[in-house]
């Protein structure tokens, strides 16, 4: 069993992240479950907060689920690269400029955290090509090897049984069996067609995918598994998922480099098949 002081917690800030609403989530999961299913597992608020024994996490970015990989397999080479880092502007374009394919697999997940405690926002963001193409964040004293952590997430990661996907989210949802808890947690759809920071990565998720995923929420329920996910709080969305047990959240918007409008709404949803 973890101790507490050593909890593990997320190692990256992610866009989407659920940390500002984790205690709302925590009071909707059922109290008994098998395997514990996040296919859009992003920085993990979720995972980490209940730590299951039994997890399939997956996530679509190959950068995020090799970092993972890393931290459970190879820590000691990921801590004492992560030490030769530098908070440096002209530094952190050399290291943002490197083909993360040309690299070893620690100093691919070395780069990839670098990059997310020291980029604006600690945003994480592709261009049309896969490429990270955030700026700069110029922050003082940023955290850039937190080693308790990486060490804790790494002993959870190696105590449990757990499987760690890069797959399409559907081929994951495939693996859920009866009894199993899958929390979904994609990229939203838009509040409004103005909406900003809708799109991460190459890959879109358009309002295609966004009804695949409700019809796959609804054989998930099928199977007699536990379902839960989160989105924004739409018209679009609320129909999506009629029937179903939905519960409108407040929270603060998801990404706003001014912190005086980070203003709290009921903006997302949770919605639940128990």
């Amino acid at each position: 069993m973890i101790i507490e002081t050593l909890k593990p917690k997320p190692f990256v800030k992610w866009a989407g992240g659920k940390r500002q609403v984790i205690d709302i989530l925590i009071n909707e999961i059922p109290k008994e479950f098998d395997t514990y299913i996040e296919p859009f597992v992003g920085g993990g608020a979720l995972f980490f907060e209940i730590l299951p024994k039994k997890a399939i996490i997956n996530d679509i970015n190959k950068e995020l689920i090799n970092t993972y990989l890393v931290i459970k397999n190879n820590v000691n080479d990921l801590i004492k690269s992560l030490k030769n880092h530098k908070n440096d502007e002209n530094y952190f374009y050399k290291i943002r400029a490197l083909d993360p394919e040309k690299l070893t697999l620690v100093k691919r997940a070395s780069r990839f955290i670098y990059l997310n405690k020291t980029c604006f926002n600690g945003l994480y963001r592709e261009n049309s090509e896969g490429k990270f193409n955030v700026p700069f964040g110029k922050y003082k004293n940023p955290k850039i090897l937190d080693e308790e952590n990486l060490r804790a997430v790494s002993e959870y990661l190696n105590s449990i049984d757990i499987e760690i996907y890069n797959k399409d989210y559907k081929d994951v949802c495939d693996l859920a069996k009866k009894g199993d808890f899958i929390y979904l947690d994609p990229p939203y759809y838009p509040i409004n067609k103005t909406s900003s920071f809708t799109k991460y990565n190459k890959y879109d998720f358009t309002e295609k995918d966004q009804i695949e995923l409700s019809q796959i929420f609804r054989e998930l329920d099928k199977k007699g598994c536990y379902v839960m996910l989160s989105n924004s709080n739409t018209d679009f969305i609320k129909k999506l998922y009629k029937g179903f047990n939905i519960k409108e959240i407040e929270a603060n918007r998801a990404i706003n480099c001014k912190g005086d409008r980070r203003k709290k709404a009921k903006l997302e949803v949770l919605i639940k098949n128990y």
